[in-house]
C-alpha cells in the first residue's frame, strides 16, 4: 500500500530517542536502518523523527546516577552526541529532520521541558546547530501540532526568526495535522500557513489524521501525556460509522484538501500520521480503547470513498 499510494515516509516512533538510545552510548539502530532501507529501496524522500523531544525521551538524558538533574553543559554534550551520530548515520540519505518538536505551548511561551528547565531556550538553536554540523545538506524542520492556534503561531513566528537572526539553518515548519470534524477553523489554519510562509521557509502539513470522535474536552490539542478515562458514551462508532458522520468526514478531507491545493506554493509536503485505521494511534489518545476512523484506508486496507474524491480534486487543479 506504501508503495502504490505514498512518495515520501516519516517514522512514527523508531527515530526519537528513546527507541535509538534507551541506555546512554548505546544506540539501537535496527529498525530505523530497516525504515531507511525501506525508503532508498523505493525511491522515497525520507524525514528522520524526531531528534530532540521532551516526550519519548529516555530517563538518563536528564539526569545522573544519584537521579538528580544533570548540569547544563552535560545535557549540551548529551544532545550533541545524540544528534550527531543519528544525523550522521543517515547523512545524505535522510532528506530532512524534524529537529525539534513541540516546545512551544498554546500561548506562546515555551514548554518548561526538562530541556528548557536546564538549558533554557538557546536548547533550540542548539539543536539545529548540531543538525547541520552532522549533515550540511540535510533540510531541518521544527515541528509542532496546534499551530492554527493563534498564540502557538506567535510563538513559533519569534522562536523562528530568533534563528534566523542568529544565522542558524531552518529550512521549514510542520503543522501537525491532528485534527477534528470541527476544530480548528479553515481560516486559523490558513493564517499559519501563510504566516509560516512568510518567514522564508516551507510549510509542510505534517502528522495528518481526522478524528471523528467526540472530545473529552474541548480542543486538547496532541499532547501525548493527555488520558481520560474510557467511557461508553465517548466511544460511540465501535461498529462503525453512520453514513452521516462518513460524509463528514470526507467532506473535512476534502475542505483541507483544497485548502492545501489553494497554498500549494507554499506546502512542500503532506504527510498523513499512519495508512489504516487499525494502526492509528488516535484509537488509544486521549482515551484508550476506542474506535476511531481518522486516516484514508479503513481496517481492512481499502480506500474509503474519500480517497477517490481527493484524487479528483487534486487531478481537477
Amino acid at each position: 500500500m506504501i508503495k502504490t499510494h505514498f512518495n515520501s515516509i516519516v517514522a512514527e516512533n523508531v527515530m526519537k530517542s528513546g527507541p535509538l538510545q534507551r541506555r546512554e552510548g548505546e544506540f539501537d539502530f535496527s529498525l530505523a536502518d530497516r525504515f531507511v532501507e525501506f525508503g532508498e529501496d523505493n525511491e522515497m524522500h525520507i524525514t528522520g523523527h524526531t531528534l530532540i523531544w521532551h516526550s519519548q525521551a529516555p530517563n538518563w538524558f536528564f539526569t545522573d546516577s544519584q537521579g538528580n538533574d544533570v548540569s547544563r553543559e552535560v545535557l549540551i554534550q548529551r544532545m550533541e552526541n545524540h544528534i550527531k551520530t543519528v544525523v550522521g548515520r543517515y547523512k545524505g540519505r535522510v532528506k530532512g529532520w524534524d529537529v525539534v518538536n513541540e516546545a512551544i505551548l498554546d500561548d506562546g511561551s515555551y514548554r518548561k521541558s526538562k530541556f528548557f528547565e536546564i538549558i533554557g531556550e538557546e536548547f533550540i538553536p542548539l539543536a539545529f546547530q548540531f543538525a547541520h554540523e552532522a549533515d550540511t545538506e540535510a533540510a531541518l524542520y521544527y515541528n509542532d501540532y496546534s499551530m492554527s492556534n493563534p498564540g502557538k503561531r506567535q510563538g513559533v513566528i519569534s522562536m523562528v526568526k530568533k534563528l534566523q537572526e542568529e544565522g542558524l539553518k531552518i529550512d521549514g515548519i510542520g503543522m501537525q495535522g491532528h485534527v477534528g470534524l470541527d476544530y480548528p477553523s479553515l481560516q486559523e489554519f490558513e493564517r499559519s500557513i501563510v504566516a509560516f510562509s512568510d518567514l522564508g521557509v516551507e510549510v509542510m502539513v505534517t502528522e495528518l489524521d481526522i478524528t471523528v470522535l467526540p472530545s473529552p474536552r474541548a480542543n486538547q490539542g496532541a499532547e501525548v501525556s493527555t488520558n481520560f478515562t474510557y467511557q461508553e458514551k465517548i466511544n460511540p462508532y465501535k461498529e462503525g460509522l453512520p453514513d452521516s458522520v462518513s460524509e463528514a468526514l470526507t467532506e473535512r478531507y476534502l475542505d483541507f484538501f483544497k485548502l492545501f491545493i489553494k497554498h500549494q506554493d507554499k506546502i512542500s509536503r503532506v504527510t498523513t500520521w499512519g495508512v489504516a485505521d487499525h494502526h492509528s494511534w488516535k484509537n488509544n489518545w486521549p482515551v484508550r480503547g476506542r474506535t476511531d476512523y481518522p486516516l484514508l484506508f479503513d481496517r481492512n486496507y481499502q480506500p474509503k470513498p474519500m480517497v477517490s474524491r481527493l484524487v479528483e480534486a487534486v487531478t481537477l487543479d
